[in-house]
């Protein structure tokens, strides 16, 4: 596994992790890397992608619920709704990495969490966001 899919993977995971325990990005950094390890690589961008996804927080928010037709952030789960605002980060503010990856991983990121924890996909959110 490259260290950009891992990276987001632990990203998504710190992500849930501060919506459910309501804590700030440090602090939830701080408590993953406590308890798990990472090759460097994927530590330096997975903070990247939780630190700028939390700094554009308000932004990224605005532009998901205007994409998100009868879909309310609320609506969403912890899990998708994180995928998106990390993905969303990932298209504005990362401009090495080509849209056309960062849509394919947040999707295939979306499907292998559905599959562990067996809800239904959401991947349709980028169908429509994706032919402009």
């Amino acid at each position: 596994m490259g260290h950009r899919r891992k990276a987001r993977e632990v990203a998504l995971q710190v992500l849930y992790e501060m919506d459910v325990l309501q804590i700030g990005p440090g602090e939830a950094l701080e408590l993953f890397w406590r308890n798990f390890d990472a090759p460097e690589e994927a530590r330096s961008f997975s903070s990247d992608l939780v630190l700028g996804a939390t700094r554009h927080h308000e932004e990224i928010d605005g532009l998901i619920v205007g994409c998100s037709d009868h879909w309310s952030l609320d609506r969403m789960s912890r899990v998708d709704r994180n995928i998106l605002r990390m993905a969303v980060y990932e298209l504005l503010y990362c401009a090495d990495i080509p849209p056309k990856v960062t849509l394919n991983e947040a999707i295939d990121l979306e499907k292998s969490t559905a599959r562990r924890i067996r809800v239904p996909s959401s991947t349709g959110f980028w169908m429509p966001s994706t032919r402009n």
